[in-house]
């Protein structure tokens, strides 16, 4: 009989147990969707063509990965309406901003420098 260990909630097959080869073996021949696929996949179950489940049989996912992408899906778009327009910078905008951050430490540092030599001199 394979060796079974609980961790938290979570439970794990002893290595080289049958268990473990099984969870492997699915790990390994797992499906991964890309973004594109799973747009398509809600935009289908949008248009009502088909029954959900008959939609998810065709494509080999369960019900609930299905609800799961079509909440992801409502949520971003949800987001985008609001005015979530967050973005990644592109390199040239990085490259500009690490230049004017270089360019702010050298100014900020000859003013602290200034600033010492001033308060020496009027000490002295």
């Amino acid at each position: 009989m394979d060796e079974v260990t609980q961790v938290g909630t979570e439970e794990r097959a002893a290595p080289g147990s049958t268990a473990q080869l099984i969870w492997r073996v699915r790990k390994a021949t797992e499906r991964k969707f890309s973004a594109e696929e799973k747009i398509r996949i809600v935009l289908e179950g949008f248009r009502k063509e088909l029954p959900v489940s008959e939609l998810c049989r065709r494509e080999g996912i369960s019900a609930s990965i299905y609800y799961s992408w079509l909440k992801q899906f409502m949520e971003a778009g949800k987001g985008r309406l609001k005015g979530d327009t967050l973005r990644d910078a592109t390199s040239d905008e990085v490259k500009q901003l690490r230049q004017e951050n270089r360019q702010l430490k050298e100014l900020l540092g000859q003013q602290a420098l200034e600033l010492s030599l001033f308060k020496k001199n009027l000490l002295e």
